[in-house]
């Protein structure tokens, strides 16, 4: 079946979720997950599919080995189709697309490529045109410049990246509940699409071995 919209109670859902993070809240509401959350967010990720290709949902378990946080559950869903995001929420749907994370060899081809004068001021157009278009650029960004960069350097802010990506979200419900949300969903992808390009041709994944 097409994607119809989030289920009514997910807002409930997750608002619950927050304020008893724990697994007997778990246990007692997984049918509420299953039902309306994760069964509309895969009939959301298949009408994209043949735009974008195959989507992932995340686990709702959070990873606590290294976090001082160890409540075990996350307090959305998302779901990543490539470098595209999406994730629905009590606070409601944010969209999302670029380089959450770059490993140590990825940040050094960004660096690069930002370096040099033709790939780094067409990555700051892609750039100037998503935020025309109403979504936030961010990222993890060192506290002052990297080593060698020259202060004066015009691309600066840039080079400063560690990560990299364009977001925005659509609070409320009424999107969330609606099957308008795939258009929604497509368009924003669609805006963010010329910055994953440049990601893909100029950084790439990461060929360092995972931990």
């Amino acid at each position: 079946m097409g994607f119809a919209g989030f289920g009514e109670r997910l807002v409930d859902f997750y608002d619950g979720l927050e304020a008893d993070n724990s697994k007997p809240y778990w246990t007692d509401h997984r049918a509420v997950y299953e039902e309306q959350v994760r069964a509309p967010m895969a009939a959301l990720l298949a009408e994209l599919e043949p735009e974008f290709g195959p989507g992932k949902i995340f686990r709702p378990y959070r990873d606590v080995r290294f976090s001082p946080d160890k409540t075990p559950y996350k307090t959305h869903c998302g779901a990543t189709v490539g470098g595209y995001y999406v994730q629905a929420g009590a606070d409601g749907i944010m969209i999302a697309g670029g380089y959450y994370h770059m490993a140590g060899d990825q940040i050094s081809r960004y660096r690069v490529a930002v370096d040099e004068q033709r790939r780094g001021e067409d990555l700051r157009r892609r750039l100037d045109a998503i935020g025309a278009a109403g979504l936030t650029r961010a990222g993890d960004l060192l506290a002052t410049r990297p080593r060698g960069v020259d202060p004066g350097h015009p691309r600066l802010e840039l080079l400063r990246h560690r990560s990299l990506y364009a977001w925005h979200r659509c609070p409320g419900e009424e999107l969330m509940l609606s099957p308008k949300l795939v258009d929604e969903v497509a368009g924003t992808w669609r805006t963010i699409t010329p910055l994953i390009d440049w990601l893909t041709d100029h950084v790439g994944p990461t060929e360092q071995p995972r931990r």
